[in-house]
């Protein structure tokens, strides 16, 4: 408890980095205004789906006082922590594809629509709403036009734009910041961190706490962050085909798992950032700490002009192609055609 009350003002929450979320959604349940519907966006990893469940716990906690929501203790509490709480709803992917399908939706809304079993209201989250097609998300509408007295939904997202501005006015939108980088370092040695992998964790992280914890948890996160970069650097040292390899291997993984693409290129550009930053000769401390030889020595050989430009291409790829139906071979091509050649 003690760590926990350094690194937050809620150590009951068992959040960390979004303070004033939490003292936002506080306040709702001290004055009874709670909203039908909520939208909580930020990058992957950030925290979205942990607040919105310790937000969903807390509303059907049933201790007389507000602030001390939620307790993990009692029966509403306990039931949510393990899963089987009959008022709490996330709505199922399909199987094969991993989407959201309407018909899943549909379902959800009829559940939702149901008096509460045993508790204040009947909560529904929605997580990974980016992927969720226009048609399947106007399903939502006539729920959020005409909600039950009962019902809170949460919606989460990495972006509002990627909700239809119909379900966007309709919630009150909760958008997650990145943490400071004090703070997941300090997060991550109150649970065994040793300062040094505290401290490059938190500078890769971005300011994802989730991401941080996950990383220490499972070595095979920075397993995958290792071959990424090796790919990098096999495209940035090889000629055009071995950089045309690169992209069409790429492609294949990113195509077969977004989130991984997505996970690739994230680490690309920050990578390509901590380039720049050295050839301007930056008091800034890379983030790729472990990797500032081999960092240096690319600083050394190009431009910073060259060094922006890849940053960019990186960026404009990983930002613009990913989000649509646009060839994601070709894309990936044409970034590597924009990284120097040393």
């Amino acid at each position: 408890m003690e760590n926990g009350q350094r690194l937050t003002r809620f150590p009951h929450w068992g959040v960390f980095g979004h303070d004033w979320a939490i003292d936002f959604l506080s306040k709702t349940l001290r004055h009874a205004r709670t909203r039908h519907a909520y939208l909580i966006t930020g990058s992957a990893g950030i925290g979205k789906s942990t607040l919105a469940h310790r937000f969903a716990q807390a509303l059907n906690c049933t201790v007389p006082e507000s602030d001390a929501r939620p307790c993990g203790a009692c029966r509403s509490c306990r039931l949510m922590v393990s899963g089987n709480h009959p008022d709490i709803l996330q709505v199922q992917a399909d199987e094969r594809s991993g989407a959201i399908r309407i018909d899943a939706v549909r379902d959800l809304l009829r559940q939702i629509a149901l008096k509460p079993y045993d508790s204040r209201y009947r909560v529904a989250v929605l997580p990974n709403f980016e992927q969720v097609q226009p048609r399947v998300q106007d399903a939502l509408l006539k729920t959020l036009e005409e909600p039950p007295p009962h019902a809170v939904l949460i919606v989460l997202a990495r972006t509002p734009d990627s909700v239809l501005p119909t379900i966007k006015s309709r919630c009150q939108h909760i958008p997650l910041r990145p943490a400071p980088l004090e703070t997941v370092q300090a997060v991550l040695m109150a649970r065994g961190a040793s300062e040094a992998d505290a401290t490059l964790l938190a500078r890769l992280s971005s300011g994802r706490v989730g991401w941080a914890l996950e990383a220490f948890a499972n070595p095979e996160v920075l397993s995958e962050r290792e071959n990424l970069l090796g790919m990098l650097l096999r495209a940035i040292e090889g000629n055009r085909a071995q950089r045309f390899e690169v992209a069409e291997t790429f492609a294949e993984v990113a195509t077969k798992d977004r989130d991984a693409g997505r996970y690739g290129l994230e680490m690309w550009q920050t990578f390509w950032r901590d380039v720049l930053l050295t050839t301007q000769q930056s008091s800034v401390k890379p983030c790729n700490s472990d990797h500032l030889p081999t960092i240096q020595k690319l600083a050394a050989r190009i431009s910073p002009q060259d060094a922006k430009r890849a940053l960019l291409a990186t960026r404009k790829t990983l930002y613009q192609t990913l989000n649509t139906n646009a060839n994601l071979r070709l894309a990936l091509e044409a970034m590597m055609l924009d990284y120097p050649f040393v």
